[in-house]
C-alpha cells in the first residue's frame, strides 16, 4: 500500500485521509511505521508527513485518533518502539518530535503514563546506557512541552530518577547532556524542587558539579548551566552548591577552594572559554548565586579571582554578556573584600573602556546598568586605595560621564549625574595634575542639562517669595506630582554632584600640590588651578545653580533637594575665602534668610526633619557670621565668638513662622526663671532680621517690626536686663530703618533707650554706619542732646576704621561727598546740628575734621535759602580765636583743618547777597584772619588762599562806611602788608610754564594777592586811610608781566592789569605804593626816548607805553579767539585807564595812542568774530573811548549810525548787563562830546537812554563776587 496514494487504498476509507498535499492516509502511515520490512527511508518520509500533519492539520489528526483509544495506543507504542530500534539520528529526532507533538495534541494523561511506563521498562531492560539516550531525550522534550509532565514523573514515577543518576555517571556527554536537560526541567517545577531536594543534596550535587567541571561539549555545558540556573533559584540549593556548611575560615581559604573545585572555580573555568554565550551564562549564574546573599557568597568568587576575569569579559561586543557581567560585578561591590583585593583598581580601565563602547550601542538598559556599576565602585572604593592610578583613565572616565550626562534619554542622564557625584572625591582625583578644566566642563554640562529640564522662572523673584508660591497647607511632597519624578531625581543628583565638587575644592585647599598643578610652564598662567576651579564653582552657582533650584521650588518643595541645596551653599562659603563676604551679601540680599526661616518653620517644627533643621541652622549661622565680618568694621573676636555661640544654640530651636517670631519679641520671661531659651530665641531672631535688613530684605512689615522691637527694649528694661551690644546694635538699627513707617517713639520709649545707652561704656559698640540710624538719633531732641556729638563723631570717623587689610587708606573727594550727602537733608531740617559739627571740628582728628568741614561746605553751597550765616560767624570767631591763642605760626601752618575752615568762613560770607553792613563779629573775624595771614609764609597757599578771599570780600561786598573801617583794619596790620609784599614778589620769581598755562595753587594765590593790593590801593586813596607799611614794586616788572606775558594764566594777567589800573588812576603817587627805579640793564638795551616825553609820562617811558598798548591790542584779539569776557573787560578797562593817564600827563601822546590806525583794524577783527555785532561790551567800550578822544580816523558817523540802528532794533531786556552798561556809556559819551548827529538820531539816543534807565531799575542784581577756580573776583571791580 502506498503511503501517499491519492485515492483510498487498503480499504481504509476516505475518513482516514488527511487534507495535505498530496493527501496522506493516516491508517496507511501507521501501518507503514509498524511494518518491519519497510525501509528506513520510507519510514522517515512517513514521519516527515506526520510531522507536517501535526504541525498544520493537528485538529483533523486528533479527530481521527481520539475516538479510538486502541489506535492511539498502537501508534504511540509503534513510535516508542522505533526509538529503540532505529539508529539513524535524523530519524530519532523525527520520532521524538512526532511523539511529543502527538501526546501534546491528544491531551490525555493516560498516554503520558503509558510513555512513562514504557520508559521505565526500557531503562530497566537496557543492556547498555547508550540505548537509553532516546528515552532521556524523549522525557526531556515531554517535560519541556507539557507543564505537568515533570510533576507526574517525580510524583508517580520517581524510580526513573535513579536511572538519571546512572546516565549522569555514564562516560558519554550526549547522554549526560540529555540527563541534565531533563534534570533542569524537573527542578524548574516547584513540586520537583521539593521532592528532589534530598536527592540533590545526598546524591546529585557533587556528581553534577563534577559533570559541569569536566564537560567538554557545548551541548553538555549549556544543559548543565541550564540545570544550574534552575537550581540557583533556591536558596537551599545555592547553599549546598556553595558548600555553605563549611566554616567561614575554610570558605575564605583559597587553598581549600582550589582543592574542592567548588562552583566558583567551575564558573571561572567557563569564563576562560572564548564562547561569549557560555561566558554570559556563567556570569549570569554567578549573579544568581550572589543575589541570594552577597555577603555570604561573594568572598568565594573574590578569592577565586573571578572579578579579574569578569572585567576582562567587558571588552567583548556581546550586549548579553556585558549585561550579565555588569550584574555580577554590581553584586560583588557589596562585599568590601572586592575592593580590598584591588580588583577595582585592576578592572577600572576595562570598565571605562566598556562604557565607551556601550554608549555606541542602542541599548538604554545597558547604559543604565553600566553607569550603576560605575557609580557603586566610585562610591564604595576605600579612600586608602587609589582607584585611578593612571591620569589618562581618569580623563577617559570624565569623557564618559560628560557623554552620558548629555544623553537625550533622561533615565541614562539621571544615572550619569549619580556617577558624577560619586566621582567627585578627593581620593579619586588626588593624583596631580588634577584635571580642573575637565571637571569644570563636566559640572557645567550637568547643571545646564538639569536647567534645560526646568522651565524658566516666570519673573525675577526673591528666594523668600518662591517658597510662598507653593501652598503652605499641603504636606511636604504633595506637589511633586506636578514635577516628574525623574526630573526631581535628576535635580537631586546634580545638586549632590555640585556639593561634592565644592567639598573637593575645600579639601584641596590644604594640599599644596593640588593648588598649583606641577605641569605648568614657568611664567605662564594655567587654567588648571584650584583658584580658577573655585571661582568657577562660585560663579556657576550664582548664574545657574541657584536660579535652577529657585525655578524648581516654584513648583514643588522636595526636602532632599532643599537639604542638599542649603548644605551646598553652606560649603560655598569656604570655597573662595576672599569672596565669602561678597557671596554672603548676595545671598542675604536675595532673601535667603527669609527662605531658610520659612523652610525651618514649615518642615522642622515639632522636632521633625532634624537633618534639614541642622543644615538650615548651620547655614544661617555661617551666613550671619560672614555678614558680621563683612558689615561690622569695628568687630571684635570676643563679640564674634559670643554671636557664634548664641546662633549655634538658638537657631536649631527657632522654628517659628515670621508672625510667631514677632509675637515672641514682645513676650517677657517669667520672673526668676532659669530658662534662657526665650531670650535666646529673641536675640537670634533680631540678629537675623538685622542682617536681612542691612542687605535690603525687608520681609516684615515695618510698622509691626517697629512696635515689636520697641516692646522688646521696654521688656528688657523692665526686667533690668541689658541686651549684649551686638543685639542692642541690631535692635537700634531696626528701629531706625522702620521709624518712618511706625509711630514716633513716646517719652517712655526714648527714656528707656537713653538709659540703656547710658549704661554702655562706649556708644561705638552699638553704632551702625547708616543714614537712617544717624537720622534716628538726630530726629529726637532727647537723643540728639545726649548722643548727638558722639553719633556725628562716629559718622565722620567711620572712614578711618572702615579700611580692611586689603585696602589702602585713601580719603578723596568722593568719600567726602558720600559722607556729606545723607547728612544734608538732616542739616536742612535742623540747623542746630551745624553748631555741633563746628564744635567737633576742633576736637576731631585731621581727617574727621576735614570731612566735617567739607560737609558744611557742601551744605552751604547747595542750600542757599537757609539763613545760617549769623549762627555760624560767631562760632567761627570763637574757633579762630582759640586756634590763634593756642597755636604758634608753625602749628598753624601744619594744621590741615584750618584751610577748609577758612574756606567755609569765606563761603558763609559769600552767601550774603548784595552790600551788607559789617557788624562787630565781622570786624573781629577780619582782624583774626588778617593776623592769621601775617603769621603765614607765601608758600602756605592752603591757608592764604581762603584768607585773602575773605579779606577781598570784606572790601567789596559792604557799604562805604564799613568799607572805610575794613581798609583801616587791614592797612594797620604791618605783618599782612609784609606778606603781600612777599607774595607779589613771587610773581617775578616763578619760571614760565613749559606747557599750556593753567591756574595752579601758587598762581591762584598770586591772583588773590594782586587783586587785594589793587583794592587796597583804590580804597586807601578814596578814604585817605593812614598807612603804616608801604609796598614797593618795580614798575618795569609789572609792565613786562603784561607786555610779554610768558604763558601766564589769564586770571593772573587780569589781576596784574587790575593793579596797574589802580596805580595809573593815582598817577603812581599812592602813599601805600613805592615805585622802584627802572631796570638799568634792560633800559640800556632799549632806545632812549626824548627826555621831554619821558619826563612828562614819568614813571612810565614812552616806549613802555607803546609796548603796553600793542600788548593790550593783542590781548583783545586773543579774547576774540578764547571768548573770555573777564579778560576782555580787564583789557579794555586797562586801556581806558592808560589813555586817561596819558591825557593828564601828555595830551599829544594820549591822542596819538587813541588815534592809532591799528585800533580800526582791531575793531573790524572784533566785529568779524562769532557775534558779528556792535552790541558787544568790549566793542562798545572801545567806541566810547574813541568818541571821547575824537578819534575820527577810527570811528566814523557811519559806525555810530549802525550802532544806533542795531540798538534801536534790539530787545534791550535780553542783553547782558555788561552790554547794557557799555551801551549806556557810549550814548552818554555821544551826547556830551558834541558829535554831529541828525535830529532823528538824537531822538533815538534819548529814547535808548530812557529805555536803558528803566532797564537798570528792573534788572536783577547778580552775584558780584564769584569764584574762578579758588580765587574770589569782584566783577564790578574788574569791569568798572
Amino acid at each position: 500500500m502506498a503511503a501517499g496514494a491519492a485515492v483510498p487504498c487498503g480499504g481504509h476509507g476516505v475518513r482516514w485521509t488527511l487534507p495535505l498535499r498530496p493527501p496522506l492516509c493516516l491508517a496507511c502511515a501507521v501501518e507503514t511505521l509498524g511494518d518491519g520490512s519497510a525501509s528506513l527511508v520510507r519510514k522517515k518520509h512517513v514521519l516527515s508527513r506526520l510531522q507536517d500533519a501535526l504541525a498544520w492539520q493537528a485538529l483533523p489528526v486528533v479527530q481521527l485518533l481520539a475516538p479510538d483509544e486502541r489506535v492511539c495506543m498502537h501508534l504511540i507504542g509503534t513510535l516508542f518502539g522505533m526509538l529503540h530500534t532505529v539508529e539513524d539520528s535524523g530519524a530519532l529526532d523525527l520520532l521524538v518530535e512526532v511523539l511529543v507533538r502527538l501526546v501534546v495534541e491528544l491531551k490525555s494523561e493516560q498516554y503520558l503514563c503509558c510513555i512513562l511506563n514504557e520508559s521505565q521498562k526500557e531503562l530497566c531492560k537496557a543492556t547498555t546506557m547508550r540505548s537509553s539516550l532516546p528515552t532521556f531525550a524523549l522525557l526531556g522534550k515531554l517535560a519541556d512541552a507539557i507543564p505537568g509532565f515533570a510533576d507526574l514523573l517525580v510524583v508517580e514515577h520517581s524510580n526513573l530518577v535513579d536511572h538519571l543518576l546512572t546516565g549522569l555517571m555514564y562516560p558519554n556527554e550526549g547522554i549526560k547532556a540529555a540527563v541534565c536537560y531533563l534534570y533542569g526541567k524537573l527542578y524548574s517545577s516547584p513540586v520537583g524542587t521539593e521532592r528532589l531536594s534530598a536527592h540533590f543534596e545526598e546524591r546529585l550535587c557533587s556528581l553534577f558539579l563534577n559533570t559541569l567541571g569536566c564537560a567538554q561539549t557545548k551541548e553538555l555545558q549549556v544543559n548543565c548551566l541550564g540545570l544550574l540556573k534552575e537550581l540557583l533559584k533556591s536558596d537551599h540549593f545555592v547553599s549546598i552548591l556553595m558548600n555553605n556548611s563549611k566554616t567561614e575560615e575554610e570558605t575564605e581559604n583559597p587553598d581549600f577552594l582550589e582543592g574542592e573545585n567548588p562552583l566558583p572555580l567551575v564558573l571561572k573555568k567557563l569564563l576562560l572559554t572564548r564562547d561569549e554565550m557560555l561566558q554570559a551564562a556563567s556570569s549570569h549564574c554567578m549573579a544568581a548565586v550572589l543575589v541570594h546573599s552577597p555577603s555570604r557568597y561573594a568572598p568565594a568568587f573574590i578569592h577565586a579571582d573571578v572579578p579579574e576575569f569578569l572585567f576582562e569579559c567587558l571588552l567583548c561586543k556581546s550586549e548579553v554578556l556585558i549585561w550579565s557581567v555588569y550584574c555580577c560585578l554590581l553584586l560583588l561591590t557589596e562585599e568590601r573584600l572586592f575592593f580590598s583585593k584591588c580588583h577595582t583598581v585592576y578592572g577600572i580601565e576595562s570598565l571605562v573602556r566598556s562604557l565607551q563602547d556601550v554608549l555606541r550601542m542602542n541599548n538604554v538598559e545597558l547604559h543604565k546598568q553600566g553607569l550603576l556599576l560605575f557609580t557603586e565602585i566610585l562610591k564604595r572604593q576605600p579612600m586608602e586605595i587609589k582607584l585611578f592610578t593612571n591620569r589618562g583613565v581618569c580623563i577617559e572616565a570624565i569623557d564618559v560621564l560628560m557623554e552620558t550626562v548629555n544623553c537625550p534619554v533622561l533615565e541614562v542622564a539621571v544615572e550619569a549625574v549619580r556617577a558624577v557625584a560619586a566621582f567627585l572625591r578627593k581620593d579619586h582625583l588626588s593624583s596631580p595634575p588634577i584635571p580642573y578644566e575637565e571637571l569644570q566642563k563636566l559640572l557645567e554640562a550637568a547643571l545646564k542639562r538639569c536647567a534645560d529640564l526646568s522651565p524658566p522662572q516666570s519673573s525675577k523673584r526673591h528666594a523668600g517669595d518662591l517658597l510662598f508660591s507653593v501652598s503652605q497647607s499641603q504636606p511636604a511632597n504633595r506637589n511633586l506630582g506636578r514635577v516628574p519624578q525623574r526630573q526631581c531625581q535628576f535635580l537631586l543628583n546634580t545638586l549632590e554632584s555640585f556639593r561634592n565638587a565644592c567639598r573637593l575644592a575645600v579639601e584641596f585647599q590644604g594640599d599644596f600640590m593640588a593648588q598649583e598643578n606641577a605641569f605648568t610652564a614657568p611664567n605662564s598662567e594655567s587654567k588648571d588651578t584650584l583658584s580658577k576651579f573655585s571661582e568657577f564653582l562660585l560663579r556657576i552657582c550664582d548664574s545657574l545653580c541657584i536660579p535652577m533650584v529657585m525655578s524648581y521650588l516654584q513648583r514643588a518643595v522636595s526636602l532632599s533637594v532643599v537639604e542638599v541645596f542649603i548644605s551646598t551653599l553652606n560649603i560655598l562659603f569656604t570655597v573662595v575665602p576672599n569672596m565669602r563676604n561678597k557671596f554672603s551679601k548676595k545671598l542675604a540680599s536675595s532673601s535667603f534668610i527669609r527662605l531658610t526661616l520659612e523652610l525651618k518653620a514649615r518642615f522642622c517644627s515639632v522636632q521633625s526633619n532634624p537633618i534639614l533643621n541642622q543644615t538650615c541652622s548651620s547655614f544661617l549661622c555661617n551666613l550671619c557670621l560672614n555678614l558680621y565680618s563683612a558689615t561690622e568694621k569695628r568687630r571684635t573676636s570676643q563679640e564674634e565668638q559670643e554671636m557664634s555661640v548664641l546662633l549655634q544654640k538658638g537657631l536649631p530651636q527657632l522654628n517659628y513662622t515670621i508672625a510667631e517670631s514677632l509675637l515672641l519679641l514682645s513676650e517677657t520671661p517669667e520672673p526668676f526663671s532659669l530658662d534662657q531659651s526665650l531670650c535666646s530665641h529673641q536675640h537670634c531672631f533680631i540678629l537675623l532680621l538685622y542682617f536681612a535688613y542691612t542687605l535690603g530684605d525687608r520681609f516684615v512689615p515695618d510698622a509691626e517690626l517697629f512696635l515689636a522691637i520697641r516692646n522688646f527694649l521696654l521688656s528688657a528694661q523692665d526686667r533690668g536686663d541689658c541686651p549684649p551690644p551686638h543685639i542692642l546694635r541690631a535692635a537700634l538699627y531696626l528701629l531706625a530703618v522702620c521709624q518712618d513707617k511706625g509711630k514716633a517713639l513716646d517719652l517712655r520709649s526714648l527714656c528707656t533707650i537713653r538709659r540703656i545707652l547710658d549704661n554702655l561704656p562706649d556708644l561705638s559698640s552699638v553704632y551702625v554706619h547708616c543714614p537712617l540710624l544717624l537720622k534716628f538719633f538726630l530726629h529726637y531732641p532727647e537723643l540728639m542732646g545726649r548722643f548727638g556729638h558722639q553719633v556725628l563723631q562716629l559718622w565722620f570717623s567711620w572712614g578711618d576704621c572702615k579700611q580692611t587689610e586689603a585696602e589702602e587708606p585713601d580719603f578723596d573727594t568722593s568719600d567726602q561727598l558720600n559722607s556729606a550727602s545723607p547728612l544734608l537733608p538732616i542739616l536742612k531740617s535742623n540747623s542746630s546740628i551745624l553748631l555741633i559739627l563746628l564744635d567737633l571740628v576742633c576736637s576731631s582728628s585731621v581727617k574727621v575734621a576735614w570731612k566735617m568741614l567739607m560737609t558744611l561746605r557742601t551744605f552751604l553751597e547747595r542750600n542757599e535759602d537757609v539763613l545760617v550765616c549769623d549762627l555760624l560767624r560767631s562760632r567761627f570767631l570763637q574757633i579762630l580765636q582759640q586756634l590763634l591763642v593756642e597755636s604758634s605760626s608753625a602749628t598753624l601752618q601744619a594744621n590741615s583743618n584750618l584751610p577748609v575752615l577758612l574756606s567755609l568762613l569765606f563761603l558763609v560770607q559769600l552767601r550774603s547777597k548784595g552790600m551788607r553792613e559789617l557788624d562787630s563779629t565781622d570786624f573781629k573775624l577780619l582782624h583774626q584772619v588778617s593776623n592769621l595771614c601775617g603769621k603765614c609764609r607765601p608758600r602756605d597757599t592752603g591757608l592764604l588762599q581762603p584768607s585773602l578771599n575773605f579779606l577781598y570780600w570784606n572790601l567789596h561786598q559792604t557799604t562805604p562806611c564799613s568799607q572805610q573801617r575794613a581798609v583801616a583794619v587791614l592797612l594797620s596790620n604791618v605783618s599782612l602788608l609784609e606778606l603781600l609784599q612777599k607774595v607779589l614778589e613771587c610773581t617775578w620769581l616763578r619760571s614760565p610754564p613749559s606747557g599750556p598755562a593753567y591756574l595752579s595753587s601758587e598762581d591762584a594765590l598770586l591772583c588773590s594777592g594782586w587783586l587785594l593790593v589793587a583794592s587796597l590801593l583804590l580804597y586807601q586813596h578814596r578814604y585817605n586811610t593812614e598807612v603804616h607799611q608801604t609796598l614797593s614794586l618795580d614798575l618795569t616788572e609789572v609792565l613786562n608781566a603784561v607786555i610779554f606775558r610768558n604763558k601766564k594764566p589769564v586770571l593772573l594777567l587780569v589781576s596784574i592789569m587790575q593793579f596797574l589800573r589802580a596805580a595809573l588812576r593815582q598817577n603812581f603817587s599812592s602813599s601805600l605804593l613805592v615805585i622802584a627805579g627802572q631796570n638799568t640793564a634792560q633800559g640800556a638795551t632799549q632806545p632812549q626816548p626824548s627826555s621831554l616825553q619821558d619826563a612828562a609820562l614819568h614813571p612810565l617811558a614812552t616806549q613802555q607805553v607803546f609796548s603796553l598798548v600793542v600788548s593790550l591790542q593783542n590781548l583783545l584779539v586773543q579774547v576774540q579767539l578764547q571768548k573770555d569776557l573777564l579778560l576782555s573787560q580787564a583789557v579794555v578797562a586797562c586801556l581806558e585807564t592808560l589813555v586817561e593817564y596819558l591825557y593828564v600827563k601828555n595830551q599829544d601822546v594820549a591822542l596819538h595812542v587813541a588815534s592809532q590806525p591799528w585800533h580800526r583794524f582791531l575793531l573790524f577783527t572784533l566785529l568779524n568774530g562769532g557775534q558779528k555785532s556792535f552790541l558787544q561790551p568790549e566793542v562798545l567800550r572801545l567806541m566810547t573811548l574813541f568818541v571821547r578822544y575824537q578819534s575820527s580816523n577810527i570811528i566814523s558817523q557811519k559806525e555810530i549810525s549802525q550802532i544806533l540802528q542795531e540798538a534801536a532794533e534790539a530787545n534791550l531786556a535780553e542783553l547782558p548787563e555788561a552790554t547794557c552798561c557799555a551801551l549806556h556809556h557810549f550814548l552818554c559819551q555821544i551826547q556830551s562830546s558834541h558829535y554831529q548827529v541828525e535830529p532823528v538820531q538824537s531822538g533815538t539816543i534819548q529814547t535808548l537812554l530812557d529805555r536803558l534807565l528803566g532797564q537798570r531799575t528792573t534788572c536783577i542784581k547778580h552775584q558780584d563776587i564769584v569764584c574762578l577756580g579758588s580765587v574770589a573776583v569782584s566783577l564790578s571791580h574788574i569791569g568798572n
